[in-house]
This record gives structure tokens, sequence and C-alpha cells, in this order.
């Protein structure tokens, strides 16, 4: 029973003529690495230019990440301030509500007792 691909014996990994061109390949290149290393540079040049494109393109999504989580949560933070503020309003107005009766209540109750100021 195979368990891998390079067990089978159908694998064209294993076949002789694939074996040759594997090396013929990196050899090629060695030796047109010889000849000409100004392809080389222009190879690495665009290597480098490849990665720095790559780099550059995943700052630019975090950049464009980061500035709508920005406006999110400045939105977000906008609708909670309006609501506490309106909060601290009813707050307030209760609280004004609750102290002016219990200060018509003590005047009532002083008038009743008559012993108003």
């Amino acid at each position: 029973m195979y368990s891998g691909i390079a067990e089978s014996p159908w694998n064209r990994q294993n076949s002789p003529s694939i074996k040759k061109k594997k090396l013929a390949l990196p050899l090629a290149a060695a030796v047109a690495g010889q000849e000409d290393p100004v392809r080389w540079e222009i190879h690495q040049d665009w290597a480098n230019r490849k990665y720095i494109e790559l780099i550059t393109s995943s700052i630019k999504k975090i950049a464009y990440f980061l500035n709508s989580f920005n406006l999110s949560c400045r939105s977000r933070l906008a609708t909670l301030n309006e609501k506490l503020t309106a909060l601290e309003r009813r707050i307030e107005y209760i609280e004004a509500r609750v102290a002016k009766g219990e200060t018509l209540h003590l005047e009532l109750c002083q008038a009743a007792s008559g012993k108003l100021l």
C-alpha cells in the first residue's frame, strides 16, 4: 500500500527523463548566471520589487483598516456621548423635581403645623 506520492510506481518524479531535466535546468541556470550577471541582477531586482510591492499593499490594507476602525469608533463614541448627555439631563431634571417636591412637602408640613419660617 502506498502512503505517499514518492512511493507510488506511477509517480513521474521518479522517471529518469524528469530527473535529467531537473538536473539540467539548475545547471543551465548556473551557467547562464555565470555568463550573464546582469540578467541575475535584473531577476533579483524584480524579485525585490515584487516583495516591496507586497509589503506596500499590506501596509495600505492595514492603514485602510485602521482608518475605518477609527471612524467607526468615533461614530459609536459620539452616539454614546449623546445618549449619556441625554441621561445626565434627565437625571438632573429628576433630581430637581425630587428636591423641589421635598421642599414643597416640607413647606406644606411646616405650614400645617404652624412652623413656617
